[in-house]
């Protein structure tokens, strides 16, 4: 087995069942996807918006501090700047411009424009943006002693940076800004804005939210068309038992209804249709008896003593023949309910009255074999099995268990068997193979075709099999409810 077909095997395994669960786990993927893409795309959207407010607020400050810085005594203007200087910001004065060259980038140069128009003094400003808003910082460029413009914080000297310049420097999201001041120095901004960690506790509320509001819609939705659909099912499965439904009621939306009525309709016309057939099969089974009656009575005058005998002998067959037809017509017609049955008990019932007639007859039971069925109508039928093995095979050996759902039934002889290619044709009505398994003449033929009739009407299924080396097995399949 390969890897894929592992996976497909694991998937098929985890994957539900039901149409409700199926529903459910699918909406919710897909809310799952949704969701997390919105939040990538908007949490991007939401990262630009919050560095262009920072870096808009960061020059606007910086215009301002340098105005003030125009107009306050030196001594002052430390104070000045560090109290200006974050975390996030340090602003400093010193001969050196931390943004060596103007920024060459058009954006770079609408800002330096808009800041030189907002200055009184006209001032020279540099602006270098080290990073992209939406590919975030950009690789730094490393330059010698002998180039002109640097974005680094290694140009400026060690007695004019800050304390913590290299550390604002080496972060995501650089902005150099350098103004030039009236006196001749160089007022230097550096900044490394980093938005906030996003706050994904709410957002995970509204998706966990979100998901069991749509599981319960959707169970809902799901039960209120799922709930008909079983009671369907289950009249269905009833109905191929054999057993008599009343209409379902019409419930659901429009589709299930309709198709709720069409299962109606065709549950009447086959019963209705079964029925005529029964009724006419019995009919014809009882008007044949007079005439056959009659034939044999006629045929007790006939002189020659060997046409009479075989006369005789054929008419008592189709006697027979049509007795167990009328026979089987009135239990079809006359179809008990079904009931839950002990079918141990059953088994060992039928077993016994073997034994009693002197037959060989073995069983080998499971414990609390049960199943819900018409009892009498599937104990004939396990009957003419055990008396078809016992008559042709000479003995026979019963097992019974209860395995995924259904009941095993195997009814196994100790004959010759039969030939493979014949082994469906003596289910059919009045097809009889005693040539090949016994030279008696054992029935009439309709026993299997019976007990087919009896299993299938169970929703069961009845199969048979020759042995490696002799004996026929016949093996029922009924399931359990």
């Amino acid at each position: 087995m390969t890897a894929v077909d592992h996976m497909r095997r694991i998937f098929g395994y985890l994957w539900p069942r039901s149409l409700a669960s199926q529903l459910i786990v699918l909406l919710l993927a897909a809310i799952f996807f949704a969701q997390a893409l919105s939040i990538w795309i908007f949490h991007d959207e939401r990262r630009i918006a919050l560095v262009a407010a920072a870096r808009d607020n960061l020059l606007a400050r910086a215009v301002s501090i340098a105005e003030l810085l125009e107009d306050t005594p030196l001594p002052l203007q430390s104070r000045i700047l560090e109290a200006s200087s974050s975390r996030f910001a340090v602003f400093w004065l010193g001969e050196t411009p931390l943004a060596r060259d103007p920024g060459q980038s058009r954006f770079e140069q609408r800002l330096q424009g808009i800041l030189s128009k907002r200055l009184q003094h006209d001032q020279t400003v540099h602006v270098n943006i080290h990073a992209d808003e939406k590919r975030g910082p950009k690789v730094r460029r490393t330059k010698d002693n002998d180039g002109d413009g640097s974005y680094s914080w290694r140009y400026v000297p060690k007695n004019e940076r800050p304390p913590n310049l290299r550390k604002i420097m080496n972060k995501p999201e650089d902005l150099s800004l350098s103004i030039r001041m009236t006196d001749g120095r160089w007022l230097n901004v550096a900044t490394s804005y980093r938005p906030p960690p996003g706050a994904y506790i709410p957002l995970l509320v509204q998706l966990g939210l979100t998901a069991v509001l749509t599981v319960l819609i959707i169970g809902f939705a799901v039960r209120r068309v799922t709930r008909p659909l079983k009671t369907l099912s289950v009249s269905a499965e009833k109905f191929g038992r054999g057993e008599e439904q009343e209409p379902l009621q019409l419930s659901g939306p429009r589709e299930v209804q309709a198709l709720t009525s069409s299962f109606n309709n065709m549950q009447d016309r086959l019963t209705r249709f079964v029925k005529d057939r029964t009724r006419m099969l019995a009919a014809i089974s009882h008007d044949l008896r007079t005439p056959i009656t009659s034939l044999r009575i006629r045929a007790e005058f006939i002189d020659d003593e060997e046409n009479r005998e075989k006369m005789i002998e054929t008419l008592d067959e189709m006697a027979t023949m049509t007795e167990a037809t009328l026979r089987f017509a009135r239990d079809e017609a006359h179809a008990e309910g079904a009931e839950e049955t002990d079918l141990g008990a059953m088994l060992q019932g039928l077993a016994g009255d073997q034994k009693d007639l002197g037959h060989d007859c073995g069983l080998n039971l499971e414990k609390d074999v049960t199943l819900t069925c018409r009892p009498i109508a599937l104990k004939r039928a396990l009957r003419n099995l055990i008396e078809n093995g016992i008559r042709y095979g000479g003995g026979v050996s019963i097992f019974a268990a209860t395995t995924n759902g259904e009941v095993i039934i195997r009814v196994s002889d100790k004959g010759p068997g039969i030939p493979e290619d014949r082994l469906k044709d003596v289910f059919e009505p009045f097809v009889r193979l005693e040539e090949s398994r016994n030279e008696e003449t054992g029935g009439i033929g309709l026993g299997l075709a019976i007990a087919r009739s009896i299993i299938h009407a169970h929703g069961g299924t009845i199969t048979l099999k020759n042995g490696t080396a002799s004996g026929l097995t016949a093996e029922v399949r009924l399931p359990t409810r």
